[in-house]
C-alpha cells in the first residue's frame, strides 16, 4: 500500500514522470577540455578544402553523459555558446592558443513541455541579435520558436508558426538565422516543398518569429543531392552559408558547405546553393549541425561544429575556416 501511495504521489506532483530517467543535465561545476584536430590526418600540413582555408580546430570533451549533442551555436568574438539538442548550454572563451577558458554550463530556462525527455527540448537551431543580445531557438517535434533574454536569463516569447504546424517530428526547424535587416529565415531539415523532390521547405519572417502571426512567405531550398540542411549563417556580405549533411552506412556522416545568394530567397521560388567545400574521407567529417560566421579584419570566418549524438565513437568538433570565395 505504501508503494502504491508513493507512485500515486509521484504521478500527482510530477505529471511528466513516466518511469523513465530524466534527460541528463550538465553538472553545476563546469569542467571541459579542448584537444587539437586536423583537417586531414593523413596530411597534417593540409589546409585547403575547396573554397575554404583551414585555420585550426579542436574536439571538445566534458562530463558524460550530458556533454555533447551540439546542434547550434553563436560566436561573439572569442566567446562561444553551444546548444545541445537536449536543451543544455555550454559557453566558454577560446583564443588563438585553442584553450578553453571561463566555461559555463546551463540549461534552457523554458521550452516546450517540461524538459524531462529529449523530445520535450529538441532544441536544434539558435540565432542572436547582436544589438540586444536576445536569442531565438528553434525546436523540432514541437515545431515552435522561442525567444530568450540575453544570456538565456529567461524565456520571453514563443510561437508555433502555422506554416510549421505539419513539419515532421524529426525534420523541423534545423536551421534558424536572424539577418541584419531584422528578418529571419528557417529551414526544415526534412520537409519537402510542395511538388518538388529534393527541395526542403524554407520560411522567411519579416520580424520576430516568436511573435504570433508574423508576416512572411514560403520558399524552397535545394541542397546537394542526397544531403539535408542542418544550419545556416549570414555572411558579412549578405550571402547565406548553409551546412548540409548526409548519413550513409558506407561513408558515415559527410557534409557539404554551400553559399546561397540572398536574392534567391523569394516567395514560392527555389534557392539553390553553390558548393564551396565537401567534407568526406580523408578529410575530417562528422555529424556537422552547427554553423556560425564572423569577421576577422578583411577575412570572413566560418565556424563549424558537430553533434556527437553523445556516442563514444563520434566527436564534438569545433573547426575554424576562412572563406576564400
Amino acid at each position: 500500500m505504501r508503494i502504491l501511495l508513493s507512485v500515486l504521489l509521484i504521478l500527482l506532483f510530477v505529471p511528466s514522470w513516466s518511469g523513465e530517467p530524466r534527460l541528463a543535465l550538465l553538472p553545476a561545476k563546469a569542467e571541459m577540455a579542448a584537444h587539437r584536430a586536423l583537417l586531414d590526418p593523413r596530411d597534417p600540413g593540409r589546409v585547403k578544402l575547396g573554397g575554404l582555408t583551414f585555420l585550426g580546430g579542436v574536439y571538445l570533451t566534458g562530463p558524460a553523459p550530458a556533454f555533447g549533442g551540439f546542434s547550434a551555436m553563436v560566436v561573439e568574438g572569442d566567446r562561444f555558446t553551444l546548444l545541445s539538442d537536449g536543451g543544455n548550454i555550454v559557453s566558454f572563451n577560446m583564443g588563438a592558443d585553442w584553450q578553453v577558458r571561463a566555461p559555463r554550463f546551463a540549461e534552457l530556462p523554458g521550452g516546450p513541455a517540461r524538459g524531462w525527455h529529449k523530445s520535450d527540448r529538441d532544441s536544434e537551431s539558435l540565432t542572436r541579435d547582436p544589438a540586444t543580445g536576445q536569442l531565438w531557438v528553434g525546436f523540432e517535434r514541437a515545431n515552435e520558436i522561442w525567444r530568450y533574454a540575453p544570456d538565456f536569463a529567461r524565456a520571453e516569447a514563443r510561437s508555433a508558426p502555422r506554416a510549421m504546424a505539419k513539419w515532421t517530428e524529426n525534420g523541423g526547424a534545423e536551421s534558424l538565422v536572424r539577418l541584419r535587416d531584422g528578418s529571419f529565415i528557417v529551414l526544415a531539415e526534412d520537409v519537402r516543398a510542395a511538388g518538388h523532390k529534393g527541395v526542403q521547405q524554407g520560411l522567411w519572417f519579416a520580424g520576430d518569429p516568436a511573435q504570433r502571426d508574423r508576416r512572411g512567405f514560403l520558399f524552397g531550398y535545394r541542397a546537394p543531392k542526397g544531403f539535408k540542411p542542418t544550419d545556416m549563417a549570414e555572411l558579412p556580405d549578405g550571402r547565406l552559408a548553409v551546412i548540409n549533411r548526409k548519413a550513409s552506412l558506407r561513408e558515415g556522416f559527410t557534409a557539404v558547405l554551400t553559399i546561397v545568394e540572398r536574392s534567391a530567397v523569394r516567395p514560392g521560388r527555389i534557392a539553390t546553393g553553390r558548393e564551396v567545400a565537401r567534407f568526406a574521407a580523408p578529410v575530417v567529417h562528422d555529424n556537422f549541425e552547427a554553423l556560425a560566421a564572423t569577421r576577422e579584419g578583411d577575412s570572413t570566418i566560418l565556424w563549424i561544429a558537430s553533434d556527437d549524438n553523445q556516442l563514444f565513437f563520434q566527436r564534438s568538433l569545433l573547426l575554424k575556416f576562412r572563406l576564400d570565395i
